[in-house]
């Protein structure tokens, strides 16, 4: 039996790990685009160093990965910057459509039994398996 699900066992470990000692530690959601949309629109002055250095950890954790680590060649990752620049903004205006993005709403939304991250992480759920359908059908994929 391949072993590589204990790879997503440890991440999910370490996320919601991480997660929980946030809300300990500062009494708040880590939720990524909350955090980060404090950031771009300014609305957090008082926690801008907090909010900096936890994005900073985001990009950096994989950088810092990626050159002690060969593992980025065994990835799906598309070369095409365009495409990833453009699903990075859809994803971002996604996330403030829906109030939260899947580590907020999916991650610490659930675990604190809430009903709206509950019915978002279902929503996110059903929207992905539709668009693989979709593109299966029409794309051929």
């Amino acid at each position: 039996m391949e072993a590589d699900w204990i790879w997503g066992f440890v991440g999910g470990l370490a996320i919601g790990s991480a997660a929980a000692l946030y809300l300990l530690g500062n009494g708040r959601i880590m939720g990524v685009s909350g955090i980060l949309g404090g950031l771009i629109d300014r609305t957090a002055q008082s926690q801008m160093r907090e909010r900096l250095l936890f994005v900073a950890g985001l990009v950096g954790m994989p950088a810092l990965i990626l050159v002690f680590s060969d593992t980025v060649a065994d990835t799906n990752v598309s070369p095409n910057t365009l495409l990833l620049l453009g699903a990075g903004l859809l994803v971002g205006l996604g996330t403030r459509i829906g109030n939260g993005c899947t580590s907020g709403h999916g991650v610490c939304g659930i675990s604190r039994l809430s009903l709206r991250g509950i019915v978002a992480t279902c929503t996110f759920i059903a929207a992905g398996a539709l668009t693989v359908l979709v593109l299966r059908i029409v794309g051929g994929l």
